[in-house]
């Protein structure tokens, strides 16, 4: 049985990013994006300060990425919380567990209470996944992802401080 686990971010993960960088894994967050920015993206996880971008791997085969990183919403110091997994592990539920996982390292960390998820409203599937992670909706909120772009989103929570970590 391959155990699903997260590592460190790291060269690897520039293989991973542009494998989701194509239209349908992109299609509720602005679509695709350019090469220089897939390189970009991948420093600045490279370098990610106050969180982590992690590999999502099972066995040996790296099929996503999840990863969280601070910021200020609603008046409070959060986490939010990303997260992909290549359309051909879907459906087996490893999307949910790699962000219990994350989860459960951000409230290790023990600087936030809460961590954030924003999937576009549309986007059936990623909100089942915070869903079946144990998010609790809170609503429907104007966000903005990719910079200068507004979405709507859902916004959904979990608090760190019940997971007992």
């Amino acid at each position: 049985m391959n155990a699903l686990r997260l590592e460190a971010w790291s060269e690897a993960g520039l293989t991973i990013l542009h494998r989701q960088n194509t239209p349908g894994m992109t299609e509720h967050v602005g679509g695709p994006e350019t090469e220089q920015a897939v390189i970009a993206r991948h420093q600045r996880y490279l370098g990610l300060e106050g969180g982590e971008m992690l590999i999502v791997r099972l066995g040996d085969v790296a099929i996503g990425s999840v990863g969280y990183w601070e910021r200020e919403w609603g008046g409070a110091d959060v986490y939010e919380t990303g997260y992909g997994i290549l359309p051909e592990f879907g459906g087996h539920g490893y999307a949910a567990e790699s962000l219990r996982l994350a989860a459960d390292r951000a409230a290790a960390r023990g600087t936030r209470r809460h961590l954030h998820a924003f999937p576009h409203v549309d986007h059936a599937a990623s909100n089942a996944v915070c869903r079946k992670a144990g998010f609790e909706l809170i609503g429907e909120v104007s966000f903005e992802y990719p910079k200068g772009t507004w979405l709507q989103s859902n916004d959904w929570r979990l608090d760190l401080s019940a997971l007992g970590v």
